[in-house]
């Protein structure tokens, strides 16, 4: 028997993970594992049955990129997990961000973001969307007098990441819902670094949450996507418009892949919490470290903030931090782990390391990358599930050399 959305209310986290959304009716077929539904369209009894579900008057599978069974489950149990009404499932992180922006706003639309964001999303809003008659202001989203002064009437959406990518900034969620409800605008975060494990930004107000689910919610760096998590009436516009007729859509096998890393998405988030914390404390205590950038060290000067906001007492697996010595010390550190891997992205069960201004922020101009902290001697740490102390040696040795 499948349960039904009041069964689920009651269940924990990491079971509501472990077992996913399943609304299939039994059809003397029941595998234990979803299935992946392998295929790009579905069959029809007949000529009125396939006009119903195109007129909406009847539910049922069409074709692939307007919904397939493998991503609905991977929708239903996303958003379950997120406490949000409905979810959507895109290509990869930008696919989903992209869309989201598409759906919102309009040319003669003004949207107000975060100055500290991931690069790829910063040049889509200082890029794209003006060419689309998109006004936008970049704002330092820490200070929510910056983003109220900024707001305009044409104003139609706030954006931000918290913790923001690499500066570890965050944003005080409830604050930010609260503007964007008083001025009659939606909010839209970025939830990628946190996971609805960690943090649940709908909870705080939040209207619009999205991720690149290629990262901690996919957790093995084998599959690329994103998801969107909201109240359902958007997701329905959102599927309805940006999505069907963009057409950023996942695969059935990445979609299977994402509901397998969300079965062990507590575990991970644990274990990378545990050794990012262990590993920061080592790093803010390093003679060649000039600064440690992460919200559970009492330093951070957000800390309050994270505790706040992250009522676990877990503050995630990313880490940056500013050598001293500049570009030449954050490229020979890079250079000399042999543990740690050298590549970009984040949320692996290894741990990834990498040079945000040349590599993940490139495409933000040198000017702009230090306004947001973007420093030459930068270097963003993706801490995995290792051994703290095996990661820990590594970079010890690898600065020994420096």
């Amino acid at each position: 028997m499948l349960m039904n959305d009041s069964d689920r209310k009651n269940l924990g986290f990491s079971t509501r993970a472990i077992h996913p959304v399943r609304r299939e009716e039994d059809d003397g077929i029941r595998p234990h594992t979803p299935p992946i539904y392998q295929t790009s369209t579905f069959l029809f009894e007949d000529v009125d049955q396939g006009a119903r579900r195109f007129a909406g008057d009847e539910s049922g599978y069409i074709y692939s990129r307007l919904g397939n069974p493998t991503i609905r489950i991977l929708e239903e149990t996303a958003a379950d997990l997120e406490n949000a009404g409905d979810g959507a499932a895109f290509a990869s992180g930008m696919g989903a961000i992209s869309a989201v922006l598409m759906q919102v706003l309009s040319s003669g639309d003004h949207l107000v973001a975060s100055r500290t964001l991931y690069g790829c999303t910063y040049s889509l809003m200082q890029g794209i969307l003006p060419r689309m008659g998109v006004e936008v202001t970049f704002v330092d989203a820490t200070d929510l007098s910056a983003i109220e002064s900024a707001l305009r009437p044409n104003t139609r959406a706030l954006y931000a990441e918290t913790p923001a990518n690499p500066s570890m900034d965050l944003v005080d969620l409830e604050g930010f819902a609260a503007l964007g409800e008083e001025a009659g605008v939606l909010t839209i975060v970025d939830n990628t670094f946190m996971s609805p494990y960690l943090q649940r930004p709908l909870d705080w107000g939040i209207d619009i949450v999205v991720h690149s689910a290629t990262k901690y919610i996919g957790g093995h760096g084998d599959v690329v996507a994103g998801l969107v998590a909201s109240d359902a009436e958007f997701i329905a516009s959102l599927k309805g418009e940006a999505m069907k007729d963009i057409g950023a859509i996942i695969g059935p096998f990445d979609a299977w892949l994402l509901i397998r890393g969300l079965k062990t998405l507590q575990l991970r988030m644990q274990r990378h919490s545990e050794n990012a914390q262990c590993i920061a404390e080592w790093l803010e205590e390093h003679p060649r470290v000039r600064k440690v950038n992460y919200p559970g060290l009492p330093s951070h000067p957000q800390h309050d903030l994270a505790r706040k906001q992250n009522p676990r007492g877990l503050f995630g697996g990313m880490i940056s931090f500013e050598m001293c010595g500049g570009y030449e010390a954050g490229r020979d550190l890079l250079n000399g782990v042999r543990l740690c891997t050298l590549a970009v992205s984040l949320g692996a069960t290894d741990t990834l390391i990498e040079h945000p201004a040349s590599m993940t922020h490139s495409t933000i101009d040198e000017e702009d990358q230090l306004k947001v902290g973007i420093t030459p001697g930068l270097v963003r740490l993706s801490v995995g599930v290792e051994d703290c102390e095996d990661l820990i040696r590594d970079l010890e040795r690898a600065m020994e050399k420096l």
